[in-house]
């Protein structure tokens, strides 16, 4: 318990996961109405830069990748646009902004997902859905901030602030997740960026 916020948070000593209590998890028009007040638009030289540097730390781990999806992509398809200015086909997805399901069928090299996992009510699942839809050597890059496991620290972060906010990781979280889902952590940036592969 957060004694000034008075929020319950659930923590795993195995994986450092942190987690808000359920009843705080937002719904989908909640989390739109706070999504539409960042100003995430594809003339934003700042959120273009935001996804460069994402780019640039993850592209040279993952080799030469022909299809990507990115997934959770936001009210824009603009790192899916850069991605394609690469050379790399790219779906995107997003469940309030561009709804339309992907065909189960089809399978990626590369999967990115940025500032979507802290908003995930079922992040193992997601994960495990994911995982699923990669080519046997393919790669996951998922970009969230990683908290310091340390509680009186957790506290005074600006990141769990946000109500949208509800679930927390370290890279162990997602070392922990590779491990359950053939998966080994290939890089991290140690921060807020971390690179799986699927094993072949």
């Amino acid at each position: 318990m957060d004694e000034k916020t008075e929020i319950k948070y659930y923590h795993c000593s195995y994986c450092e996961c942190l987690s808000k209590s359920s009843e705080l998890f937002q719904s989908i028009k909640k989390q739109k109405e706070r999504y539409n007040l960042h100003n995430n638009t594809e003339d934003n030289e700042e959120y273009r830069a935001y996804f460069k540097r994402f780019l640039d730390f993850t592209l040279p781990h993952v080799g030469k990748p022909k299809k990507a999806l990115d997934f959770g992509c936001g009210a824009t398809s603009l790192l899916s646009q850069m991605l394609e200015n690469r050379g790399i086909e790219c779906d995107y997805y997003d469940p309030i902004y561009y709804p339309t399901p992907i065909s189960n069928n089809k399978k990626y090299d590369l999967i990115i997902s940025t500032e979507v996992f802290e908003h995930l009510h079922q992040p193992k699942r997601v994960f495990e859905s994911l995982t699923e839809r990669l080519k046997k050597g393919g790669y996951l890059a998922i970009q969230t901030e990683f908290h310091d496991n340390d509680k009186e620290a957790f506290k005074k972060w600006y990141y769990h602030q946000d109500p949208t906010h509800i679930v927390f990781f370290t890279k162990k979280s997602f070392e922990v997740l590779a491990k359950m889902y053939d998966c080994e952590v290939l890089a991290s940036n140690e921060k807020n960026i971390v690179i799986l592969r699927k094993n072949d």
